[in-house]
């Protein structure tokens, strides 16, 4: 077991580092260690079109009475081979697998370029299937395949296109692309620097990949994202059903990249075995330690997963296929399917701000009696002291030490926002599911940008952001209304006794790409169209 502690050191500093790190860590001589019952072996194998990838080979010793059971792993973006070495370590030894660890095309010592989970990383992986059953004591009959952002990806596309794949596990994937990097039309632009600026560091970036970071920088962000479609999951869920894979998908409550409503809708549309996993955290965070063979919660569900779909074993998993931590809290809370984690829907309508109490001046209300007609304006492109966050940084403060995003709610400038709040709840609640804000705006230019963040704020005003999503509204008709509808991002979020819950609604946000042209932004409400806010609570 020391062996297999000292690998997953290694595998921890390749997760945390791994864009850092010297090409040479994936690449350096073959070797083959044998401890505590488990061989790593380094190796290249033969891919897609004469390429050569960079894998290490983790094998139960001994000979085997039988073929073993697979996984295939490929690595995370910008990151190299060793980054599962410690969770494969425990796997082999532990449970029997073979596991093919390998950094995908186009990183380090791996030949090719990088082609963004596209036709070649597909077939690719399918290579390394074909190379392990070959080459190793695995057999063809019992695959699954597990990876990491990047590599969950590319697990979730292959198991579509490849019925051999019995199970996989996508930890901090991506479901929709379009979605992630363009939510409602708003560019993700600290999402996308921070994947192209260590994909620079790591990578060799292919014609598609280059072209794609062109239009994006040259603000062409429609014809950017025409790869992205078909590198979605979420347009492979047919196959994936009808192949009858097993899909496991885990994330986090504050993903910078992969945010997780597209993933909640992924799962709701597979009709297969499946389990859910949300924890607090940011990208990576909740299973970084897991990969480097720690204890981790999704890893070692993720292993009774392989276990249950290719051993055979009976895990009991099928009465809980949903499995949240809120964000404030540490305790799993389990569920029979994802509908079922929000008891019921609390309808708020906003009214018109007024001198309201602590949270003054121009607040408005969160009420459960009927709305009244009103308008309510703000001036964009000035941004207020409410945000959401830093990338990686504030999600990854909220997952370890359940530091939140904060806000001093009276602070915020009420000519820059707009400010919904409830009176104090009576009782404690859990906010779980998806909120969803509908309002009417009138624009007064072309493009403007919404974001909207939804807080728990405590008596003396000061707030927690609970939940948050853009909205850009993109050539629209000066003085018209239009109508806006968005789920904000889903969340389980236990609120105190005597909190309120505040909407907040501005033109700025630091994470994504400015779309305000300036002007007045003019909110409504009618009786035929009333601006509310769903709140869904357990």
């Amino acid at each position: 077991m020391r062996r297999i502690l000292s690998s997953a050191a290694a595998s921890l500093i390749a997760v945390l580092c791994g864009s850092l790190l010297a090409p040479a860590a994936s690449g350096a001589p073959d070797g083959t260690a044998e401890r505590d019952g488990v061989t790593v072996r380094g190796t290249s194998i033969p891919a897609s079109g004469g390429v050569s990838l960079r894998a290490k080979i983790i094998e139960p010793t001994g000979d085997a009475t039988e073929p073993r059971p697979l996984l295939v792993m490929p690595a995370s973006w910008a990151t190299p081979n060793i980054e599962y070495v410690g969770a494969a370590a425990r796997l082999a030894y532990e449970s029997g697998y073979v596991v093919v660890s390998y950094t995908a095309r186009g990183f380090y010592a791996s030949e090719g370029e990088v082609e963004v989970a596209g036709e070649e990383d597909v077939a690719d992986a399918r290579k390394v299937i074909d190379w392990a059953v070959a080459n190793t004591s695995a057999g063809a009959e019992r695959v699954g395949m597990a990876g990491i952002s990047y590599g969950a990806g590319i697990s979730a596309l292959t198991a579509a296109a490849d019925d051999r794949v019995d199970a996989i596990a996508a930890m901090s994937g991506w479901a929709d692309l379009v979605e992630s990097l363009y939510p409602n039309r708003t560019v993700n632009a600290s999402g996308a620097e921070l994947l192209l600026g260590i994909g620079h560091l790591t990578g060799r970036f292919g014609d598609d990949l280059s072209e794609l970071e062109t239009a994006y920088r040259e603000h062409r962000t429609e014809e950017a994202l025409y790869l992205a479609e078909e590198r979605s999951p979420a347009n492979r869920i047919e196959r994936l059903n009808a192949n009858g894979t097993a899909v496991l998908l885990a994330n986090a409550w504050q993903d910078s990249l992969f945010p997780p409503k597209q993933m909640t809708d992924m799962f709701s549309a597979l009709e297969g075995p499946k389990r859910l996993m949300l924890a607090p955290g940011d990208h990576v965070t909740p299973e970084i330690f897991g990969a480097a063979g720690l204890p981790n919660h999704i890893w070692d569900t993720a292993a009774r997963w392989f276990d249950q779909w290719l051993r055979g074993e009976d895990e009991g998993m099928a009465d809980s296929a949903v499995e949240l931590q809120p964000l404030n809290g540490s305790e799993w809370h389990r569920y029979p399917d994802w509908r079922s984690v929000t008891g019921h829907t609390e309808t708020r309508n906003l009214t018109a701000p007024e001198q309201r109490h602590l949270l003054a001046p121009e607040t408005g209300g969160l009420s459960t009696e009927r709305g009244t007609d009103w308008r309510h304006s703000i001036d964009s492109g000035d941004p207020t002291l409410a945000n959401s966050g830093i990338v990686m940084l504030s999600g990854a403060l909220q997952g370890f030490a359940r530091i939140p995003v904060g806000v001093s709610v009276p602070l915020v400038d009420r000519d820059d926002a707009a400010v919904w709040a409830t009176e104090p709840y009576a009782e404690g609640v859990t906010v779980s599911g998806t909120p969803r804000l509908r309002v009417d705006v009138t624009p007064e230019d072309e493009s403007v940008s919404l974001f909207a963040y939804l807080y728990d704020v405590g008596p003396l005003g000061g707030g927690s952001l609970i939940s948050h999503k853009p909205v850009t509204l993109r050539d629209s008709a000066p003085g018209v209304p239009r109508r806006v509808d968005i789920p904000l991002r889903p969340t389980a979020w236990q609120l105190p006794e005597g909190h309120r819950l505040v909407l907040v609604v501005d033109t700025v946000d630091g994470r994504y790409r400015d779309e305000s042209s300036g002007g007045e932004v003019v909110f409504g409400s009618s009786a035929d169209r009333p601006a509310t806010l769903s709140v869904p609570v357990e």
